[in-house]
């Protein structure tokens, strides 16, 4: 359980990374009051910073069980500690914020930014942000069964127009020759000689000892 919710906070902490990896000092400068306030609207609109709640509370509670593992005996002063340290450190969160909008105002210009905080801030946009997870979970599963289906045709069909070609490119059987074969009535073979069944010739003489 702690293994997985040390790996929860690592990506956390990467992907808080990556947005505060996107804006620089420079062009924080460049931006203008209404550009950054468009921003920030678009970022709470679509809650772009939500994922990134946990990342102190996990921390929190990462330490704590460190520390306590550590020193037992100050369970209590460990957890009062660590807590209160915690929510000093909350009002941090506004610095992601910043963070946050700056990355958004470096790559969509202000009217971009006011479109998305309507949109998102619309009954629509809240609809697809609150449902958006479950309909691509069914995408999801409606694209496996297509896959699996057009992955099935597409080998029964190919599978059908090679058997056919090989079909056809195989050679005929070769015919028997016509005077290897005794005649279908029994009768004598054309050139007078006795029958294999020593029966009698046409011509009713008898046979030949």
């Amino acid at each position: 359980m702690m293994l997985h919710k040390r790996v929860r906070r690592l990506s956390a902490i990467l992907a808080a990374s990556a947005v505060l990896a996107l804006s620089s000092p420079a062009f924080s400068q460049d931006v203008s009051e209404s550009h950054l306030k468009a921003a920030r609207a678009a970022v709470a609109a679509i809650h772009a910073t939500d994922p990134f709640d946990n990342i102190l509370p996990q921390a929190a509670a990462a330490l704590e069980n460190q520390l306590i593992q550590k020193n037992p005996d100050m369970q209590e002063l460990i957890g009062k500690t660590v807590t209160e340290k915690a929510m000093a450190l909350a009002a941090r969160r506004s610095d992601l914020e910043k963070e946050a909008a700056l990355a958004y105002a470096k790559v969509f210009s202000e009217k971009d930014l006011n479109d998305i905080a309507a949109f998102y801030s619309s009954d629509a946009g809240k609809k697809l942000l609150d449902s958006g997870p479950a309909v691509t979970r069914d995408l999801v599963k409606a694209a496996d069964i297509w896959q699996n289906g057009v992955a099935r045709d597409l080998a029964q069909q190919v599978g059908e127009t090679l058997a056919a070609a090989a079909k056809a490119a195989a050679p005929a059987a070769p015919a028997a020759p016509a005077d290897a074969t005794a005649p279908a009535d029994g009768s004598a073979p054309a050139d007078g000689s006795a029958p294999a069944d020593d029966s009698a010739p046409a011509d009713g003489s008898a046979p030949q000892n």
